[in-house]
């Protein structure tokens, strides 16, 4: 931020030196411009950062307000001290030609200057702040709207598999219900909460749990996640959908069934999380209905939550299927 003002600051300095027809060589003018411009644009940035808890409470128009003010009496402030001081340089004998000679001209010319420059920079700020909220509530509503997309997935299988215990094993119906209680529960948390990545784990199982009530043998699923760092942040709802998916497309189709490898670990500071299913021979996995749909709704929801650091990665060889996701470790 400190460069960027520096920067900023510099490109103002060099088109108010060119602008201007001085007496004074070019490179003299833009040196004695850019000491002014420079003071100014870094006062006004730690004023603004000291500022920033007071201001912080405030409406938007409130705030702009006071930064517009803030911005104005620096300038004024600093113009007077450079006029004052040269005027004192001048008193002891000194060349003062690089000092302003008049006094109210100067102070004017740099509190306009300030008030078109601070006037562009706030409704600048204001759009790019309206743009943001925007966009967040834009990224909220897509994610809310791709959980809706996930849910269902949740009850049809669930349900129709507690239908049939209900008469043959009643014990186990019963706990079928508490977990597919569970499993709702956490599709309806707020989307915007992350989950450790120990909740979404167990909420995995859970719906593994009731996966195998239908399977049963033919459904084995190894769980290689000891590296894993139980107190990181997931978005809720990744890797059950991806197990299912595993499920659906990979161990269904195969009349003795197969197994399903959930791993995970740290790699160069990113939490890399893989689910691997075997394929029937010259079976194409993607081909399938809605594994396609279900792997780009939760790429986008990493997309949404991380940006260029979330992504999600489809490896598919003969007799298996893999997707990795990867995203950024933070506790």
């Amino acid at each position: 931020m400190v460069f960027a003002v520096v920067l900023i600051s510099e490109l103002l300095a060099l088109i108010f030196a060119l602008a201007r027809a001085a007496e004074l060589p070019f490179l003299t003018e833009l040196a004695r411009i850019s000491v002014f411009v420079q003071w100014v644009g870094l006062t006004s940035a730690a004023l603004l950062c000291y500022a920033r808890k007071h201001l912080g409470q405030r409406t938007v128009v409130a705030t702009s307000m006071v930064v517009f003010a803030l911005l104005i009496a620096n300038t004024a402030v600093l113009s007077e001290a450079v006029y004052w001081t040269g005027r004192r340089l001048a008193a002891q004998g000194l060349n003062v030609s690089f000092f302003p000679a008049a006094h109210g001209s100067f102070v004017v010319r740099n509190v306009t200057i300030c008030v078109i420059v601070a006037a562009l920079l706030l409704r600048y700020f204001f759009v790019s702040h309206q743009w943001r909220h925007h966009v967040r509530a834009e990224a909220r509503s897509r994610i809310d709207a791709l959980q809706a997309r996930i849910r269902p997935h949740f009850l049809f299988n669930s349900m129709n598999t507690i239908a049939s215990l209900t008469r043959s094993d009643p014990a186990r119906a019963e706990e079928a219900v508490e977990d597919l209680a569970d499993l709702f529960r956490a599709t309806l948390r707020d989307s915007d909460v992350l989950l450790r990545v120990k909740d979404e784990l167990e909420l995995t199982r859970i719906y593994q749990r009731i996966e195998m009530l239908r399977l049963g043998d033919r459904l084995n699923v190894k769980w290689d996640v000891a590296e894993l760092p139980m107190r990181a942040l997931i978005p809720g709802l990744t890797v059950q959908p991806l197990l299912e998916n595993a499920i659906y497309h990979g161990i269904e189709p195969l009349d003795g069934g197969g197994l399903v490898c959930v791993s995970g670990r740290v790699d160069a500071g990113d939490i890399v999380i893989s689910v691997t299913n075997p394929v029937a021979p010259h079976h194409n996995a993607e081909s399938r209905p809605g594994n396609r749909l279900a792997v780009e709704n939760i790429r986008e929801r990493l997309r949404l939550a991380y940006g260029d650091q979330g992504r999600l990665e489809v490896r598919q060889q003969p007799g298996e299927y893999q997707v990795t996701m990867r995203f950024p470790y933070a506790e």
